[in-house]
């Protein structure tokens, strides 16, 4: 543990920190000494719990999983934020750390990170300089950026050339795919960029990028098309930039790989075949982590049905949210203390998995109920009239697409399988 993760795990948790009723300030790591358990109604609802042993489940399928693939895991750090959590996953093997902008970057180097892969284009020029001046004072840090545009690729080289001439930046050339989101749009058009980083002063050609994720809709056959053919080209784009002698040092990468299909991902880098230097295969999903029961669970069910039983006890959701029932004001309606401002809803809204209460034997599943609606500290629970439910009962819900969970929290809780309270993890957001 590096001295800023020992600073965390040291710090003070103060009244008001979300999730916990304080009454005066608590070390960080004495959490898991309290005795404190989430079905006990004691901690202040909503709360965001991870289960212990999903996480290690998840982590030590997906390094399997890369194994097996003759590839590499940079997981996308964007997901959780979590400084704890990224050690985890270097401990269990990851190669880096993938993050989206540069502030996240300044944030995984400060936890003790020394490799990270930002998927995405840095153009802002005071986040170039910042990139810059950070592999100028740190030579044990490595970086690894898109470029899509010559436009970028001339800042790119302009801030380096000014501030860390010491140093080339190896950068990715980004393909995409029209109706996407950033990336060159067409093989020729990638290939005339390789070229020009290649001759550029203080860039190097370090691999070829993509991102397939985007493509999840109710067509699911386009949709596999569509992942595919990029996938073919990116294995195109890769061929000729190494028959033309343009990727710069000892290696070349070759990167996808959200959390929908990263199989199709592996499958195809495994089809590059020879090149002039070894090749990194780099997958860089980041919901694997902690799944979820919404669009990843669907998305993880289907990739089952592609494969053998190494499928078949895949990735679980490990996150949930717990709320208290606030009121039960009409028959078929409970209001949760659960809302906008601590769940995703960019997707679908949490999905309620079961109800407790406090001082019963184990929570009970939650059947024929659904969240119709959230405001930002309230739920709608649509539910029988003839529930038990009542008020001061606790609703533990599943949520669709981490991501947008994980930036509500500041600081969330590890359990075990009984959901006693054994540590917390930070997030930076």
């Amino acid at each position: 543990m590096n001295d800023a993760l020992r600073e965390l795990a040291h710090q003070w948790l103060h009244p008001g920190t979300k999730g916990l009723a304080l009454r005066q300030p608590l070390r960080q790591d004495t959490l898991g000494e309290l005795g404190l358990n989430v079905l006990d109604g004691l901690l202040s609802y909503p709360v965001a719990v991870l289960r212990q042993s999903t996480l290690d489940h998840n982590i030590a399928w997906m390094r399997d999983f890369v194994e097996r693939a003759d590839a590499l895991l940079a997981p996308h750090g964007k997901t959780t934020m979590s400084p704890q959590l990224f050690q985890a996953q270097l401990d269990a093997g990851a190669w880096a750390i993938t993050l989206a902008t540069i502030p996240q970057l300044r944030v995984a180097h400060r936890f003790g990170v020394k490799r990270v892969l930002l998927a995405n284009q840095p153009v802002a020029i005071a986040d170039i300089e910042s990139l810059a001046a950070l592999l100028r004072e740190d030579a044990d840090f490595q970086a690894w950026v898109l470029v899509d545009s010559s436009a970028g690729l001339q800042r790119l080289n302009h801030v380096m050339q000014q501030i860390a001439p010491q140093r080339r930046l190896p950068v990715l050339v980004e393909l995409g795919a029209d109706g996407g989101r950033s990336g060159v749009r067409d093989l020729d058009s990638a290939l005339q960029l390789a070229r020009e980083v290649h001759a550029a002063s203080h860039l190097s050609l370090a691999g070829i990028e993509g991102y397939e994720g985007l493509w999840v809709s109710a067509d699911r056959d386009a949709d596999l098309q569509r992942v595919q053919s990029l996938l073919t080209q990116m294995v195109a784009l890769t061929r000729r930039c190494d028959a033309e002698g343009l990727f710069d040092g000892d290696e070349i990468l070759i990167s996808a790989g959200g959390s929908a299909y990263f199989d199709f991902v592996a499958d195809a880098f495994n089809s590059v075949g020879d090149t002039s230097r070894p090749l990194r295969r780099i997958l860089r999903s980041g919901c694997y982590l902690t799944s979820d029961h919404g669009l990843y669970h669907g998305l993880q069910r289907e990739m089952r049905t592609r494969h053998d039983a190494s499928f078949r006890h895949g990735l679980q959701p490990a996150l949930e949210v717990w709320a208290m029932v606030q009121s039960r004001p009409e028959p078929g309606l409970a209001l949760l203390t659960l809302g906008k401002r601590d769940a995703s809803h960019d997707i679908d809204l949490p999905r309620p998995l079961s109800w407790h209460r406090p001082g019963q034997p184990a929570p009970r599943p939650m059947r024929d109920a659904r969240i119709v609606k959230m405001n930002d500290q309230h739920a709608y629970l649509e539910l029988p009239v003839e529930h038990p439910l009542q008020v001061g009962d606790l609703v533990g819900t599943g949520i669709s697409h981490p991501c947008t969970t994980f930036d509500k929290w500041p600081l969330m809780l590890l359990t075990d399988d009984s959901y006693r309270v054994t540590g917390a993890i930070n997030t930076f957001f």
